[in-house]
């Protein structure tokens, strides 16, 4: 019986532990996201280069702080990380949520989409870190605003833009089952008119627009918070049609509920299609796509893959965790995607663990997935809210930063690389120059890698540029991209350890 049970667990157990990078702490000017209930969510960072050499900066929320932009001064690729504060003042903002990068008008410079505590903001950049107001007809009323995601629609020459809406603050009877709605603007011509209401709103903290199928349409899938809706509310995933509708039990659509912080999402089951991985109050939930089933249709793996992270691995703290930001992101190069979750309590919640160190989940050879955040030197017990997990020395190694509530944000650069990697990047026509929308497909030995270039998701933050893959043993890649509204581009074989630029 014994024999018996000993050979059971072996079989259970991966057979090889994946090697565990260690990130070494970069020292960077304090800056601490901060304010009352209306920013115990949000502070989420921006990962971009805006300076023009290839290096992303940081733009950090600051809550009722200003936000700060730190600009990357690393002195070349594969150097030591170093950043300084240098914000412009279009960019110093009070009430500051988070922000996403992308190229709104299509001029080859980043732009920003800054989600604030009142109004939102569109920020042109000018080139050299240099931003102003847009002129394109974009308005914001005052709202909550913590979630956010862009695709372009066949046509168009200006991105569709999501902004997810969280507790109506003027509601008298609030703030549970006050939860206020998705703004949806759509371009006409050259400029924005008023937004579409996409309703019922329930209190979203993340969105991504997505081609979860890849018919070439992107859908909008939104996570919401169950606790200020508190019942009626769900998740929620909305058809991208002439008038949006939701998805629902008719199209495949699978009524789920959960106190919804952020997406990420990667095709870690190597059949092409996108997975996602939400975080929550409590377990996290991996749910892999069944691409055979006709419909936006997703089944959780959360148990059988390892990756709930449902309770503190260190600092004795037994209650359940609070997950934030979560983002894919192989950092070993082993060619097999990890995953790291920013962790910490909203405030001072008694039902949740207050000692809450993130998590970064090595995946396996066997598609398991095992705690890891010790070993790789990041598991603070901060109260973590937004995260960049990107190359930011362009080494072929991952980095990490991380903004935390009330205390300082954190810098950590990756070590040396642990196997063969390319950073890829896309440069597409105008008016979609960064190719949001494009899956790019990558295969070696070890099987095919496919990413769909997004922005949004995550928790209040997000990154853009150089991507990074990690090729395990292989000293070469074949590459290609599915454009958007697909245009096939041709396979082309690359070696390891490149920066490439693709275009159409």
């Amino acid at each position: 019986m014994l024999r018996n049970l000993m050979a059971l667990c072996l079989i259970a157990s991966p057979a090889v532990a994946q090697e565990v990078p260690v990130f070494i702490p970069v020292p960077v000017a304090e800056h601490i996201y901060a304010g009352g209930w209306e920013h115990f969510v949000g502070g989420g960072v921006a990962a971009f280069d805006c300076s023009g050499d290839g290096l992303p900066e940081l733009y950090a929320a600051g809550g009722t702080n200003p936000a700060q932009l730190f600009l990357n001064d690393t002195p070349e690729p594969g150097a030591t990380l170093a950043f300084h504060p240098e914000t412009p003042e279009a960019l110093a903002l009070t009430g500051v949520i988070g922000a996403y990068p992308l190229d709104i008008d299509g001029d080859g410079e980043l732009d920003l989409a800054v989600l604030r505590v009142g109004e939102d903001q569109l920020l042109r950049g000018l080139g050299n870190c240099a931003f102003e107001p847009f002129d394109l007809g974009f308005t914001s009323a005052d709202h909550w605003t913590t979630a956010f995601s862009v695709t372009w629609e066949t046509g168009q020459t200006l991105p569709t833009l999501a902004f997810g809406t969280y507790v109506d603050r003027t509601r008298q009877d609030g703030p549970f089952e006050a939860c206020d709605v998705t703004l949806l603007y759509r371009p006409e011509g050259d400029r924005y008119g008023p937004p579409t209401e996409l309703a019922p709103g329930w209190c979203a903290l993340s969105m991504l627009f997505t081609d979860w199928n890849r018919d070439g349409r992107a859908d909008l899938r939104v996570s919401n918070d169950r606790h200020y809706y508190v019942r009626g509310g769900e998740e929620q995933m909305w058809a991208m049609e002439e008038t949006p509708r939701l998805y629902g039990p008719e199209d495949g659509w699978q009524s789920y509920k959960l106190w919804g912080m952020g997406i990420a999402s990667r095709d870690i089951s190597g059949d092409g299609f996108s997975d996602v991985y939400l975080t929550s109050m409590g377990d996290q939930k991996l749910q892999v796509f069944d691409h055979g089933a006709g419909g936006p249709v997703y089944t959780d793996a959360t148990y059988g893959r390892g990756t709930t992270a449902h309770r503190p691995h260190v600092g004795g703290d037994g209650r359940p965790s609070t997950g934030w930001h979560a983002a894919f992101g192989d950092v070993n190069n082993d060619a097999r995607d990890d995953i790291f979750v920013a962790k910490g309590n909203v405030e001072q919640m008694p039902d949740a663990a207050m000692k809450d160190p993130n998590s970064l989940l090595i995946q396996q050879e066997d598609r398991t997935f095992s705690e890891a955040s010790v070993e790789a030197g990041i598991a603070t017990m901060e109260r973590s809210r937004g995260a960049a997990l990107a190359d930011l020395n362009l080494d072929g190694s991952l980095d990490l930063a991380v903004i935390n509530r009330r205390a300082a944000m954190e810098v950590y650069q990756g070590p040396a690389p642990m196997g063969h990697w390319l950073l890829v990047r896309l440069q597409a026509p105008v008016p979609n120059t960064g190719g949001i929308g494009a899956f790019i497909e990558l295969r070696t030995e070890a099987g095919t890698q496919t990413r769909e270039v997004t922005v949004g998701g995550g928790h209040a933050g997000g990154d853009t540029g150089w991507m990074h893959f990690g090729l395990g043993d292989a000293s070469e890649a074949e590459v290609r991209v599915i454009w958007p509204h697909d245009a096939v581009g041709d396979w082309q074989t690359i070696a390891a350890g490149r920066r490439i630029t693709l275009s159409p």
